[in-house]
């Protein structure tokens, strides 16, 4: 079944990326659509079974570079709306991440509305994969918020666009550390800005979600000597991490309040808002979640408060270079190193961003809609078959 094709009855998955304009009627529509023309997306998707009970929202930004990848993240969204925005939102941090971290891979994001720890099934998963499976490798997913390792295997029952299988041949494993890695040696380059030296000894970190990545960062930054605030919205998280590497614990709304070298963020994105920005009490911004600015005005903001910001999908590049190297042969020193060479892409960032008296934020994009340009830009060479 092709991927705009809808209510096929010779599959289970219902396929419709027209589905927007059945919302809430045409008001609805023209926002929609307009965003998608505004920031240059190809498509959005959408799919439901009702013996599963799957709704799931797919987008795909841009693929010049390759097949759009990007993990599928699990959440109990307040409203539908609410899961189409941090799809799109999501799927262009995707784009911009894979061509900073200069991979062969475009842009693209799922998101499936449910609790991950009551909704989630066997079943719910194997129609995710056949809906994946529609796109025919336009679209790549792997693991995120809310979807574990062994749900990827489950996944990869119904379609080979999956990458992050835990195990078996090529399998890359959890991409956690691999990312945690990356953003570790991006705080690196921040300290050697702000401060002027690299080390964490001494240094005050707030680390805002402890789940794979956070918990990782929380390892690394321990090992180093930094005192490490955690916080988490499931408590159990947080206590693990207290007890295992001697962390101090803080309320989830208190954790913009402290007293810190760097806010960490590594929970769900749009925690730089109107609420939180006047409140942080650091120098630094950098840490592992996607879209951490709830609008990119943000980004003048902490320039304006005198925080160095890390532009997430920069920093937090560690997880997709892991996952992507599955699709050449995964060679793990290979993917380290890579991650590694995030030190050097958050330097280049912020000498470009001094040098034209811009953001980090505005830095990092011109540089990665640059890569884009340029090999999209190259003259198309006909072969004959």
């Amino acid at each position: 079944m092709r991927s705009g094709d809808c209510a096929c009855t010779a599959h289970p998955v219902r396929v419709c990326s027209a589905y927007v304009t059945e919302m809430e009627g045409d008001e609805r529509q023209v926002r929609v659509f307009d965003e998608m023309s505004k920031y240059g997306y190809e498509q959005l998707i959408f799919a439901a079974d009702e013996v599963s009970g799957l709704r799931a929202v797919i987008a795909i930004h841009n693929t010049t570079l390759g097949p759009a990848l990007g993990g599928c993240r699990m959440w109990p969204y307040e409203s539908e709306e609410e899961a189409v925005i941090d799809a799109l939102r999501l799927a262009r941090g995707m784009t911009y991440k894979s061509s900073a971290a200069g991979l062969d891979l475009g842009g693209g994001k799922a998101v499936i509305i449910g609790d991950p720890r009551k909704d989630k099934s066997e079943v719910l998963l194997r129609a995710f994969g056949r809906f994946v499976d529609t796109l025919g490798g336009r679209y790549i997913t792997a693991e995120d918020v809310g979807i574990r390792g062994e749900d990827v295997e489950i996944i990869h029952m119904e379609t080979q666009h999956v990458v992050g299988l835990p195990s078996g041949p090529g399998a890359g494993g959890d991409p956690s550390p691999v990312t945690a890695y990356g953003v570790i040696r991006g705080i690196t380059a921040c300290l050697e800005e702000t401060f002027g030296e690299s080390s964490f000894s001494g240094r005050r970190v707030a680390v805002q979600g402890v789940g794979n990545v956070g918990y990782s960062i929380v390892k690394h930054l321990a090992q180093q000597g930094a005192t490490v605030y955690a916080a988490d919205v499931f408590e159990e998280r947080v206590d693990a991490v207290v007890k295992e590497f001697d962390v101090q614990s803080i309320p989830v709304d208190e954790i913009y309040d402290v007293e810190c070298d760097i806010f960490c963020p590594c929970a769900l994105g749009g925690v730089i808002n109107k609420e939180t920005v006047e409140r942080l009490r650091c120098k630094i911004v950098a840490g592992s979640a996607n879209n951490q600015l709830k609008e990119e005005g943000y980004a003048n903001i902490l320039e304006d408060l005198g925080i160095l910001y890390a532009p997430d999908y920069v920093i937090n590049a560690g997880g997709v270079i892991n996952v992507a190297e599955e699709l050449y042969g995964y060679d793990r020193e290979r993917a380290l190193r890579k991650a590694g060479a995030i030190y050097d892409r958050i330097k280049s960032v912020i000498e470009t961003a001094k040098q034209k008296r811009i953001s980090p934020h505005e830095a990092a994009s011109h540089l990665a809609e640059e890569r884009i340009a340029k090999i999209g830009g190259i003259h198309r060479i006909y072969v004959p078959e």
